[in-house]
């Protein structure tokens, strides 16, 4: 262990706080500071938490550095010290969020002029946040006591790490009562009226993006609090102020009352967006993102939104119309004069909004304004824009699959008996005034022209092929479907013929082969030289391909398998021929027959490491007594079996092989040859145990052997007496046949083993074992209990 020799180093750290006149740079310079603060090394921290160390923190985060510092080394105090100041260390915190004065020199650097180094505004902001999270009371009653905070805050909100700090003050505070004061204070002090006027074209992208920014995350934190907060009496204040009509009024006003300015557009668009965004509780307390119109009718769109918007419809409108003015983009595919821009698009994604509310009179409006045909010839006219394309499919498949509203009367078309039709205003729009069919129909044809020409496939056909697969699956399932039929059934005469080839020729066809690709893979060939000769492998593959249910036909070349329908695949049917029943009956009878399982053994059962006695029988001790003459030609013996390879299968003879009989008389010869090799391995390599013994094999096979008598050891002699040691009583006389003694010799390790015969069962059983091998030297398993006939057939010799 390293604490028995004291190598537990020193810091170096601790050394160099020794000295009286170590300086706060000395100390930032160790490699290990930030190490050593964060685990709370008590001298550093009593260094840290003095006082001119502390401002000397503090100033490095707030004050520019000299401009004559090299610039790799510039930034280096100032990030050191924001990191040890935001370690978290409560001796540090607390020092820092008691001492005012600390504060007011912290608080000082939003003082300054804009623009903030970007740099030193992130340290400052991280620092306050850890204040705020760790200090809330303290540091919430310093701020509101600077009555110049909101106005610096906002003054400063181009500046991205001013705006995380507003955002922290709505998320990091606790406890609720207190998060509630903030946002009280909050909105007395007009954060969001300030913000709102940060987003018009008098102020840089800057501040339009992060004043945007700040408001769509206000809008998303206060909903996620009012899910997650449950038992709330008080309202989000800045919440309600967002969802104001005033408020959404004022952001309109800066957009499209002043000059036209692209950011400022794009902006006032994402709050709109987010404004429309609702959502509900899901699982697991997580928040599912519900479109505006389709979710919860709790959670509906505010109203007031819908009001402030509705008059400004048509300057969006006028908007895809006369976008901001951009400059002709080049491509290699075409010039873009105007090319989409950001700004219409944004327009199409807010159309797309609206019309997921289903609100009557804005569906008016849009039908008023024809902005449904702009945005469909926008989808034509910008062949390669997906973004757009995206917007348009979703746009289409909303209103065929959108309910009518309450406000829309239904109108009877249809016999008296039969049940009135609704009437969906925006599909009649959209398959009169913007005759969707005929245009489908017509930009399908035109590409094909240009595709049999040499031409490229257009960009748009995959959406193109998805809106006309969403209007043949409403006019057959949806809810508006008797409407779209009857608008269907009044096209003119040729057009419907049209329509009807289209959706049964190429619109099928393009759909099996889109679905066929999907499953159909096969053609797709590595391009390794090892690719697998099936022919040259042997691989029967056509009779194995027939076997599991395909046809030839169906792995034909690629263009050939357009007709294969999708569903094919459920109908494979996997037939396995398995006739081994026959040989499995056989192999079951033969385990029957010669498998037997051994009785549970009684607790008064001996263990088998238990110290024994040692029996010498009376033919060992005749060997030791005769000289050298026996004990040569033991030797010899032992020496010749140790020649013999228990696995060398040429040693094997046949009276060393073990038969196993069928039931019915039959050898299983396959089966046999190999349990009898493994037995006989088992049986010489294992020392003998009782057959009662608990750590016998649970299920071991009891052999039967003809083998002739091999004797090389001698221990078949005549038996005498066996008597114990130290004791000098006549022992009892016993039958030859009933008493074996045997010694196992394998190099150094000998075992002199005596084997009891039964006469009844035959069956031989050990009497005393003694072993010079450890027992974790075993690593065969004991083996089955021979007949007494066998007990002496085989050698028991290691080699």
């Amino acid at each position: 262990m390293f604490w028995k020799f004291d190598l537990h180093t020193t810091s170096h750290i601790d050394t160099l706080l020794e000295k009286e006149d170590v300086t706060l740079t000395e100390v930032m310079d160790e490699e290990d500071v930030l190490q050593e603060c964060k685990a709370q090394n008590h001298k550093l921290v009593d260094f840290l938490v003095r006082p001119q160390c502390m401002e000397d923190l503090v100033g490095y985060i707030t004050q520019e550095p000299n401009d004559d510092v090299e610039e790799k080394i510039k930034y280096k105090y100032p990030n050191i010290s924001c990191e040890l100041l935001t370690s978290d260390v409560s001796q540090i915190n607390d020092r820092l969020g008691e001492d005012e004065n600390l504060l007011m020199k912290l608080y000082s650097f939003l003082q300054n002029e804009p623009p903030l180094n970007p740099l030193l505004a992130s340290f400052f902001s991280k620092v306050l946040s850890i204040l705020i999270g760790r200090k809330p009371e303290q540091i919430v009653e310093f701020l509101r006591k600077r009555e110049d905070f909101v106005d610096l805050m906002i003054k400063h909100i181009g500046t991205s790490a001013i705006m995380d700090l507003l955002l922290r003050m709505l998320t990091c505070i606790e406890p609720q009562q207190l998060r509630q004061d903030v946002l009280n204070w909050l909105n007395e002090e007009k954060v969001i009226q300030r913000l709102v006027d940060m987003v018009q074209p008098s102020q840089d992208e800057d501040r339009h993006s992060n004043a945007s920014q700040s408001l769509c995350e206000i809008i998303r934190l206060s909903r996620d609090q009012m899910f997650q907060v449950q038992g709330c009496s008080e309202p989000d204040p800045l919440l309600a102020t967002l969802e104001k009509q005033e408020t959404v009024e004022q952001l309109l006003s800066n957009i499209f009352d002043k000059e036209k300015n692209d950011s400022a557009i794009v902006s006032v668009i994402q709050i709109l967006l987010t404004l429309f965004e609702t959502r509900r509780p899901a699982f697991e307390g997580h928040l599912e993102i519900c479109p505006p119109g389709m979710n919860h009718p709790s959670f509906s769109v505010n109203q007031s939104i819908l009001d402030a918007v509705r008059p400004r419809l048509k300057d969006f409108h006028q908007l895809l119309l006369e976008p901001p003015k951009k400059m002709v983009l080049n491509t290699t595919w075409g010039v873009l004069d105007p090319p989409v821009g950001n700004t219409r698009l944004n327009v199409v994604r807010l159309v797309t909004s609206l019309l997921q509310t289903n609100t009557h009179i804005i569906n008016q409006e849009l039908i008023a304004l024809n902005t449904l045909g702009v945005i469909l010839d926008m989808y034509f006219k910008y062949l390669w824009n997906n973004f757009l394309h995206t917007q348009v499919e979703i746009c289409t498949a909303m209103i065929l699959a959108m309910p009518s509203t309450q406000s829309e009367s239904p109108e009877i078309n249809r016999e008296n008996d039969q049940e009135p039709i609704r009437e969906n205003i925006l599909i009649k729009h959209l398959f009169q005034k913007c005759q969707l069919i005929q245009r489908i129909l017509d930009a399908w044809g035109s590409n094909e022209k240009e595709q049999a020409e040499g031409g490229r496939r257009r960009g748009y056909m995959g959406h193109l092929t998805r809106i006309a697969n969403s209007i043949v699956h409403n006019s057959d399932k949806g809810p508006n479907g008797p409407q779209i039929q009857q608008l269907i059934s009044e096209l003119p005469e040729e057009d419907k013929e049209r329509w009807e080839a289209f959706t049964s020729g190429q619109l099928a066809d393009t759909n099996k082969k889109n679905t066929v690709d999907l499953v159909n893979t096969h053609h797709i060939h590595s391009s390794s030289d090892d690719e697998v000769d099936f022919k040259d492998s042997g691989f029967h593959q056509v009779s194995s391909l027939h076997q599991f249910g395909f046809n030839d036909e169906e792995f034909a070349d690629q263009d050939d398998v357009g007709d294969i329908p999708f569903d094919r695949i459920s109908d494979i049917n996997f037939s396995l021929n398995t006739n081994e029943s026959a040989n499995m009956a056989l192999f079951e009878a033969c385990c029957k027959e010669k498998i037997q399982q051994f009785e549970d053994t009684g607790s008064d059962e001996e263990d088998i490491w238990d110290e024994k006695d040692v029996t010498f029988a009376p033919e060992a001790q005749r060997r030791t007594s005769s000289g050298s003459t026996d004990s040569e030609e033991s030797t010899d013996s032992e020496e010749e079996d140790g020649k013999r390879d228990p696995f060398d299968s040429a040693n094997a003879t046949s009276d060393d092989r073990m038969e196993v009989d069928s039931g019915d008389g039959q050898n299983i010869n396959d089966y046999t040859e190999q349990v009898n090799v493994e037995n006989s391995l088992m049986f010489i390599f294992s020392p003998l145990f009782s057959p009662k013994d608990p750590l016998r094999s649970n299920s071991p096979v009891a052999m039967e052997t003809s083998i002739e008598t091999v004797d090389p050891l001698g221990v078949n002699a005549p038996m005498q007496q066996e008597r114990k040691v130290g004791d000098g009583s006549d022992p009892e006389e016993e039958p030859v046949s009933d008493r074996i003694t045997e010694t196992v010799t394998n190099g150094s390790m000998k075992e002199t083993v005596s084997l009891t015969v039964d006469a009844k069962t035959e069956t031989a059983t050990q009497a005393s074992l003694h072993s010079a091998c450890r027992p974790d030297l075993v690593t065969y398993p004991p083996p089955p209990a021979p007949r007494a006939s066998q007990a002496l057939d085989r050698p028991l010799c290691l080699s």
